[in-house]
């Protein structure tokens, strides 16, 4: 007989605040263990630059945490095959001590992420064989955008598997950041697979899930709780009883100087992110669109010259502090603007974009305090929609820029990826002809237009 266990983390999305509990959490289980085997692997979303020192060292910050903790394997989340240009990404992992397993991610030229792995076999020491694989959920719409090749599940998952079996694999783990919908149809139609430690979709399985034999693992979102696989073999290296479970971070004791440790991380990155200043502004943009000077209205002149549009809306939740007066730095703008949102140019006929206003003057007194999640979106709430170049008549009339619409003419609007993603402007995805402009944030955009337009004194 021999016994295997693993641990997994998942969605961390650099809430750091958990991660001292989570390190004691490891060493712990790792001093403690009296299974013959002990694993640890990470799932995805590791790295978020919500925070400022994520953002402050492109990532390097959450990699060196990570190397403490001595991984065997990790695989990426969207945050970082997303939130990074594709130079950011193909060194993020250069200081890593840990490979990383990710079978559907190529470069334009055929070649596997060179910072990547297509799999792993591990063997223990009663010599059983356990292969590792990792795939990321294939946003096939946004990862040419950073010139990358992205592939789908059923494409790549059967070769996989084959290696696999010709490698004679007792024991089959899929680091999967793929959502809880996709692990269970791969449960369905691979019952050879063991284990598969999910994530992407912030699902919680506390005792587990065994779909068609499979064990389905998933320990939540940012730390709040940590994953636990306990596997028993047979002498023939067979799987003969499987279990899963979480431990809420939440329930795992504190320490005096955890609160210190949390408060550096924060002040570190602020610190590197405040010593490099972009422009010189000669008033403060406020958060109030009722102000002297919105800050929205200049994020909306930014946007709309970056997508070289016509018109461009933007929503005033976006904006979450106020840019005071005087030096902004890329603290400033970090604060004030931390998702990871992109800008986007939406070409449309002059009847789409009717309907597109259409929609947004029906959601705008739902929006203006609906609590806004996910999609990029690091903020509270959605917001009021402001407009610029576009007017509304009391007969419904639009016009851009003073000018009637012209139902056939096409129209370039500088909007956000986000408003694609959620769901209440349907015509944006049905007819629209979307740029999403990559690799830049929308912070990054209007930090490029105010150091040209506010140039330091």
């Amino acid at each position: 007989m021999e016994t295997i266990k693993i641990v997994h983390t998942n969605d961390l999305h650099s809430h750091f605040e958990n991660f001292p509990k989570i390190t004691r959490f490891i060493k712990k289980s790792r001093k403690e263990s009296d299974a013959d085997q002990f694993y640890l692997f990470d799932i995805g979303d590791a790295m978020d630059r919500a925070h400022p020192l994520t953002e402050a060292t492109d990532g390097a910050a959450n990699i060196e945490w990570m190397n403490q903790q001595k991984y065997d394997a990790v695989t990426i989340g969207n945050n970082e095959g997303l939130g990074n240009s594709h130079e950011q990404l193909d060194h993020l992992y250069d200081q890593a001590n840990f490979p990383v397993i990710l079978g559907n991610l190529y470069e334009p030229d055929n070649q596997l992420a060179s910072f990547a792995q297509p799999y792993l076999i591990k063997q223990t020491t009663k010599g059983t064989r356990i292969g590792i694989i990792g795939f990321t959920a294939p946003y096939i719409l946004t990862y040419p955008l950073l010139n990358w090749d992205i592939r789908l599940i059923q494409n790549e998952l059967p070769s996989m598997l084959s290696k696999l079996k010709q490698e004679k694999c007792d024991v089959i783990v899929l680091l999967s950041h793929l959502g809880v919908s996709m692990d269970r149809l791969i449960a369905k139609q691979h019952p050879e697979i063991d284990v598969i430690l999910g994530s992407h979709t912030h699902h919680l399985f506390e005792k587990g899930e065994v779909d068609n034999g499979v064990l389905l693992c998933a320990a939540g979102k940012y730390g709040q709780n940590v994953g636990t696989v306990d596997l028993v073999l047979d002498d023939d290296h067979q799987v003969t009883a499987k279990s899963a479970y979480t431990t809420p971070t939440s329930q795992l004791k504190a320490k005096k100087e955890d609160q210190s440790w949390i408060k550096l991380q924060t002040e570190k990155g602020n610190e590197i992110l405040a010593s490099e200043k972009v422009a010189q502004i000669p008033y403060t943009l406020s958060t109030d669109i009722e102000a002297k000077h919105p800050f929205i209205t200049e994020a909306l002149k930014a946007t709309q010259e970056y997508a070289d549009a016509d018109v461009a809306v933007l929503s005033s939740g976006l904006f979450l502090t106020d840019l005071k007066e005087g030096i902004v730095t890329k603290k400033n703008l970090h604060e004030a603007l931390p998702h990871a949102i992109h800008v986007m140019q939406t070409t449309l006929t002059g009847e789409n974009v009717w309907r597109l206003i259409m929609e947004m003057e029906k959601n705008r007194a739902y929006l203006r305090r609906h609590l806004q999640k996910g999609m990029g979106f690091r903020g509270k709430i959605f917001g009021e929609l402001v407009y610029r170049g576009i007017t509304i008549d009391s007969k419904r009339n639009v016009y851009l820029n003073g000018k009637q619409l012209e139902m056939k003419k096409e129209y370039k609007i500088a909007l956000l990826d986000h408003y694609l993603f959620v769901p209440f402007f349907p015509t944006i995805e049905i007819v629209g002809e979307n740029k999403i402009m990559y690799p830049d944030f929308i912070r990054n955009v209007l930090a490029k237009y105010l150091q040209k337009k506010y140039p330091l004194r």
